[in-house]
């Protein structure tokens, strides 16, 4: 098929390789050849993270401090441009996506939170750089991947919409905290990618309401495209309704702390889905015990990605959450419009190889 042919004519291929602060490159590197159960995937779409905004510009995301250079990206959807040896039940030119995620070592976890693998302690992610040697993301033409990592698109699905499965996962998750949204009003403050698709995914459990807010007008319109009945423009000082059941908080900003808390209903429940610094940052908290409200972290997913694909094929849009597209040749430009609050960016997409959609 195309995808083997091209893989077969083609020794090296190009990346997408951060080197440290306000250094990034398109590298040129070696193809990788696929070892014992592993797949080739040619890479197709990416989507630029928060964390793939914080290697480029500190060297670091949260605590993982860049030691040598990375190649950013575990958003990515592609095909499979060859087996290695022992794959079964994949196919050549077969559309797929990637769980980022591989646990090192026995993956054994206390009984009090198995099966919740997004909190073992070492984990691999593609694009990060808690470990050494660093764990490569697949902002490249190529990259092998464990057979066990794929994740087979559904029929009607692309490979753009596709590399979207990973942060709609995220927001499943989010969502997913929370025992029972059916029927509940929602907040969701923050509307960026990840906020966006918490509320399409709070729409989706069956929550009566959602409200999103936000500062910039451009990620609201994303927010009500994705399902959000009403917004709040917080840079015109537009207020949080009252009394929600629930409140995702989706920015990670400290100072929405206070504001979030005071919105969500005495006994009610406030999800934290942004991530919050790991140093020290005033915050307005009374209302945590005043209100004796119930507050809870989100992290990574576990095997949400599933869930993601199911939604995908079932006709969950999340193009609306597509801001821009850009080649992986223009990464850095790509880069700095996802960083730019002015540019009226939500997910910036890369096209990584010979994408189809």
């Amino acid at each position: 098929m195309k995808a083997s042919v091209k893989a077969v004519r083609k020794a090296v291929m190009k990346a997408v390789v951060v080197h440290g602060p306000d250094d990034v490159r398109i590298d040129e590197r070696a193809r990788p050849v696929p070892g014992e159960g592993e797949v080739l995937m040619a890479m197709e779409w990416g989507g630029i993270c928060g964390s793939d905004l914080a290697y480029w510009k500190r060297g670091a995301s949260g605590t993982a401090t860049l030691a040598h250079p990375l190649v950013l990206g575990h958003e990515v959807a592609g095909r499979i441009a060859a087996l290695g040896p022992g794959v079964t039940g994949l196919a050549e030119g077969q559309p797929v996506t990637v769980h980022p995620a591989e646990l090192v070592g026995d993956g054994a976890l206390p009984s009090a939170i198995a099966g919740r693998t997004n909190l073992y302690p070492h984990i691999r992610y593609f694009g990060s750089a808690a470990f050494d040697p660093h764990t490569d993301g697949g902002f490249s033409e190529y990259r092998a991947v464990r057979a066990e990592q794929i994740r087979p698109l559904p029929e009607s699905v692309g490979t753009e919409a596709g590399a979207l499965a990973e942060p709609l996962a995220v927001a499943l998750h989010a969502v997913g905290r929370v025992p029972a949204l059916q029927g509940r009003t929602v907040l969701v403050n923050g509307a960026g990618p990840i906020g966006s698709l918490v509320v399409a995914a709070a729409r989706l459990r069956g929550a009566a309401s959602v409200v999103a807010a936000d500062l910039s007008a451009s990620s609201l319109a994303v927010a009500r495209a994705m399902g959000a009945g009403a917004t709040r423009d917080l840079s015109r000082g537009e207020p949080l309704p009252e009394d929600v059941d629930v409140a995702f908080e989706a920015s990670g900003a400290p100072s929405a702390l206070g504001p979030v808390l005071r919105a969500t209903a005495r006994g009610g429940t406030v999800v934290q889905v942004g991530n919050l610094p790991g140093t020290a940052a005033p915050a307005t908290l009374g209302d945590l015990v005043t209100r004796e409200l119930t507050w809870i972290g989100s992290y990574r997913f576990v095997d949400e990605i599933d869930t993601a694909l199911t939604a995908l094929r079932d006709g969950l849009d999340v193009t609306p959450v597509i801001s821009h597209r850009f080649p992986l040749t223009r990464a850095e430009e790509a880069l700095t419009v996802a960083a730019d609050p002015a540019a009226g960016s939500s997910k910036v997409m890369l096209r990584l190889g010979e994408a189809e959609g």
